[in-house]
């Protein structure tokens, strides 16, 4: 097997896990790391041992010109996404781009549509879709385990701190200097949650979502939205409801819950591990391997290993990010809804743990369940 050479775009914040990645990969002799594409090169000690000294350049399209490289990993701000993955396309270097893959439809498309018109493979970073778990619970559904699926329901409860929102220029933002960036809850740091959700129901494509229904709101003192819930009514006649929240009580493992009329099945996906419940039979608990998606698309180019993420099975996906984005701006909670802690200098929203697995539990909203500052807004699609 070929190694295959790399180059970096975004090294730091969430950039720093793809550089401990490639090491891992490049000790197991699949990749080379060739580049890395920053503003302000990265100092020797923020380069993990074992890298080398790979060219660094703030120029992307000629450091995958000087090195070669075959895959780019593009993880930068929301907004550069399509522009970077473009440029790649457009040299013949295949990609994987962080999600979310763009801040509207719009763009999109045209990242999409550009990368296929250049003839490249392209992996969007949904890890969680790397997980054995997903055909595993495919599995369970298909041989009838729990009965007929009935519909989807999704949890996040994190807890993050106002400098979250103060780690990045975009961070918290709808848009930026004119531009969209769409950081919420849901479309960012719970995103997994949305497409994991849409992925077990069988609806990855655009045209799999018939109508979204939306409650955005914050706590925080910023344009996004922190706290909020989805439901996405699909082609296949069942409903998906995701509630997330960045303002939790205490952080959880966020899941993926798969209701079926003789039971159901849990899917904690940073852990894959799943939890069978059903007409019966004891509980059964399940954990499984990860394919890493790099390593994936590395596989694809050497020996024609099928891609595990193509940008058209996130396009559900990022019909709710268009609609997040069309949606007016989330709604303040009022004062009353919320709390400091100030020695962890964050903003917490009474009860909002057992909401969020309410509405995962019963695939109703926040305000179906009686939360008065939220406010339902239904978006067409």
């Amino acid at each position: 097997m070929s190694t295959v050479d790399i180059v970096l775009a975004g090294a730091r914040g969430h950039g720093r896990w793809h550089l401990d990645n490639i090491r891992r990969l490049q000790d197991k002799g699949i990749v080379r790391l060739a580049g890395i594409c920053e503003l302000t090169p990265l100092a020797a000690d923020e380069i993990p041992d074992g890298l080398g000294t790979p060219e660094q350049s703030p120029d992307f399209g000629a450091l995958l010109d000087s090195t070669g490289a075959r895959i780019a990993v593009i993880c930068t701000p929301i907004p550069t996404h399509t522009d970077l993955a473009l440029t790649a396309a457009r040299k013949g270097v295949h990609v994987l781009l962080e999600k979310p893959p763009a801040p509207s439809y719009a763009e999109f498309r045209r990242m999409a549509d550009g990368v296929a018109a250049a003839g490249v493979a392209c992996q969007i970073g949904f890890q969680s879709l790397g997980s054995h778990a997903v055909p595993a619970i495919r599995d369970m559904v298909a041989e009838g385990a729990i009965g007929e699926v009935v519909g989807i329901g999704g949890a996040g409860a994190w807890v993050r701190a106002q400098a979250y929102y103060r780690r990045a220029p975009w961070a918290g933002k709808r848009r930026l200097n004119g531009v969209d960036v769409i950081d919420g809850v849901l479309t960012n740091p719970l995103a997994h949650a949305v497409a994991t959700a849409l992925a077990l129901n069988g609806s990855t494509r655009a045209e799999d979502v018939t109508d979204i229904e939306l409650e955005l709101l914050r706590a925080n003192d910023i344009e996004s939205d922190d706290t909020s819930c989805v439901r996405v009514s699909t082609a296949q006649g069942r409903r998906i409801t995701v509630a997330a929240t960045l303002c939790a009580e205490r952080d959880d493992e966020p899941y993926v819950l798969v209701h079926g009329t003789r039971g159901r099945i849990t899917f904690w996906y940073k852990q894959d591990r799943v939890l069978l419940q059903r007409a019966d039979h004891g509980p059964e608990e399940y954990e499984y391997g990860r394919t890493d998606l790099l390593e994936n698309l590395a596989d694809h180019l050497t020996d024609g290993t099928e891609l595990l993420v193509t940008p058209d099975s996130t396009g559900a996906f990022m019909t709710v990010v268009e609609a997040i984005r069309q949606s007016p701006d989330p709604t303040p909670l009022p004062a009353e809804a919320w709390h400091l802690i100030p020695d962890e200098d964050r903003r917490v929203v009474p009860g909002i743990d057992g909401l969020v697995a309410a509405c995962a539990d019963t695939l109703s909203t926040y305000s179906e369940l009686g939360a008065t500052w939220a406010l339902p807004k239904e978006v067409s699609t």
